[in-house]
């Protein structure tokens, strides 16, 4: 079982595979939390505004995806 992730803005995430398809393999990201849309979505399913990050931490592109919650893991 995977531990809940905070969403507080700041929290850094891993976003995979298990988050959504489109993150599968090398299009994994790190991500910086700026907001979580509160528009009504599918279940489980959420829209979130960041900025993915680079090896060094450094912000390189600010991103709106569309993911599982549950598919999202707290980076270490």
């Amino acid at each position: 079982m995977h531990q809940q992730v905070q969403l507080h803005p700041g929290e850094v995430l891993l976003v995979g595979a298990d988050a959504s398809v489109q993150f599968e393999g090398a299009r994994a990201l790190t991500f910086r939390l700026i907001r979580v849309d509160t528009r009504s979505t599918y279940d489980g399913w959420l829209w979130l505004e960041g900025y993915v990050l680079g090896p060094t931490g450094v912000a390189l592109q600010r991103r709106r995806i569309f993911v599982r919650r549950e598919g999202l893991r707290p980076a270490l």
